[in-house]
């Protein structure tokens, strides 16, 4: 079962694979040129991580068809250490940021996915997509007529081609779209901006180096405050990335193994001279659109890139970067959840708030981490407060015994517990006061607090207070922490005052 299982995420989808390995690896180059841009550092450093990245991600990942390689969300975060510090320090730190990924893989941290809500993941995804296409604008502004014409050109092949009887679905229109717009480009030797005008292309394979720093506590107190958020954001969006994947291929995957084949992949990244790096959505996205499925696409397009930038760097130079753009807007109107607009009628107000809000976030600070901390969060306390409307409370009185039972149902935790209180009557003159938990449960010290509050006021009162039906769970929270039947911890309550 295990080797078909391995069969099929290698072999399964060869010619898609090969086709979509090709085009994610032309995308990929520019990419990898401005986020070394970015970080501050040669084009090399993104080019050979993009590389190591997607080759050791394709053979240990845990989400086969999902793209790593070096990222603008990785390369902001080191910009500040590359000019303080210097490049020795930033490869010290993806190997740091790499170890730091491989814990987290081996603590489950993966896991922790499921408490992302689908209104989280959907506004991360469209916050993406405006991303995506915001980074296209500059290779729009400023220039020629020619670079507008080519763009829709470029859009109009990547639209149009897939209606084309047999080869229409046999080549990724993306892939077509890239080699005619360089076509016509050279042929009539237009005047627009290239690959090779981003940077130059590195024209040897890279080489194993360990970073030129002293092993001593300094540098761990220099790189670790790097490293934290470099290795907290990238496997944030590799598993918001293989979240979406999974969506799109309606499969699963291993999320604490893609922690730490990540981890892996950036150790790997900085002992080849790369920067630290992670998983993009616009390029699996790319990579799924063109039929890439399995394992193969991955190996592939880090493979091709190698080969093109070092080989036949001659040849990529002179690839327009308007075909490149057309291909990223393709990739950012793909990725945006079109139909989140039609669902915020639907939708409770809460989940959109939590969706636009996502959006807004990381859009604003293009810091995905954070826009995916606040919708978490907003997800959260809506959740908390709608949980606390669940809880009520019934009650009866035995006027031949002087009882008052008062039955609770629901949770009772943080958020609820002031209406727990506030259903008491605590100034009713009765003898004995039940309250029967059995339908109840006690999350939280708030919730032990508002018990202990309620039975000493009672108490105080002069009713006999009794507690029936308490949980396992609840008796042992309550036991713990709870004051109420502690005579000695009472009086430390009461000379307090």
């Amino acid at each position: 079962m295990l080797l078909l299982s391995k069969k099929q995420d290698w072999l399964g989808n060869i010619r898609g694979d090969i086709l979509a390995g090709l085009v994610v690896a032309l995308a990929l180059i520019p990419e990898a040129i401005a986020f070394s841009i970015i970080a501050g550092v040669d084009p090399k450093i993104g080019l050979y991580a993009s590389f190591c990245i997607a080759v050791i991600t394709a053979i240990i990942g845990g989400r086969p068809g999902m793209i790593s390689a070096a990222t603008g969300a990785m390369a902001l975060l080191m910009v500040t250490l590359v000019k303080e510090h210097g490049l020795q320090y930033l490869l010290a730190t993806t190997l740091l940021t790499g170890g730091l990924q491989i814990i987290a893989g081996y603590l489950k941290l993966g896991s922790l996915m499921r408490f992302v809500s689908r209104s989280v993941v959907t506004g991360f995804v469209n916050a993406l997509a405006i991303l995506i296409f915001m980074a296209q604008l500059p290779e729009l502004t400023n220039v020629t007529w020619h670079v507008y014409a080519m763009t829709v050109a470029g859009l109009g092949i990547i639209y149009l081609f897939p209606y084309l009887p047999v080869i229409g679905k046999s080549i990724p229109s993306p892939l077509v779209c890239i080699v005619l717009i360089s076509a016509i480009a050279v042929y009539f030797q237009i005047d627009i901006r290239t690959v090779g005008d981003m940077g130059e292309l590195p024209d040897t394979l890279p080489i194993f180096l360990w970073p030129d720093i002293p092993l001593t506590f300094e540098t761990l107190q220099i790189i670790f405050p790097y490293a934290l958020p470099l290795a907290m954001v990238g496997l944030l969006e590799s598993l918001m990335t293989a979240t979406i994947v999974d969506d799109l291929t309606d499969t699963g995957s291993d999320k604490n193994r893609e922690c730490k084949g990540q981890g892996i992949a950036n150790i790997g990244s900085g002992l080849l001279g790369g920067m630290a790096g992670c998983a993009m959505i616009g390029q699996s996205v790319i990579n799924i659109k063109s039929g890439g499925r399995g394992r193969l696409s991955t190996l592939l397009a880090g493979i091709f890139l190698l080969i093109m930038v070092v080989f036949l760097g001659e040849w990529i130079k002179q690839i327009p970067m308007a075909a490149l753009v057309a291909v990223m807007i393709m990739v950012s109107i793909g990725t945006f959840s079109w139909g989140s607009l039609r669902d915020l009628k639907a939708h409770p107000l809460s989940s959109n708030i939590v969706m636009i809000m996502t959006v807004i976030v990381v859009v604003w600070t293009h810091n995905l981490a954070l826009g995916v901390f606040v919708g978490v969060l907003l997800a959260s306390l809506f959740f908390a407060n709608k949980i606390s409307h669940f809880m009520y409370v019934e009650s009866e009185k035995d006027e031949e015994k002087d009882i008052r039972t008062y039955r609770i149902v629901g949770q009772i935790f943080f958020s609820s517990s002031d209406k727990f209180i506030a259903a008491f009557d605590f100034k009713e003159a009765v003898e004995k006061v039940v309250i029967d938990l059995n339908r109840a449960h006690f999350w939280d010290i708030t919730s032990v607090s508002a018990l202990d509050k309620a039975v000493l006021k009672f108490r105080r009162e002069g009713a006999e207070v009794e507690l029936i039906g308490l949980n396992e769970a609840s008796s042992t929270i309550i036991d713990r922490f709870g004051v109420h039947d502690k005579p000695e911890e009472i009086e430390k309550i009461m000379g307090g005052h």
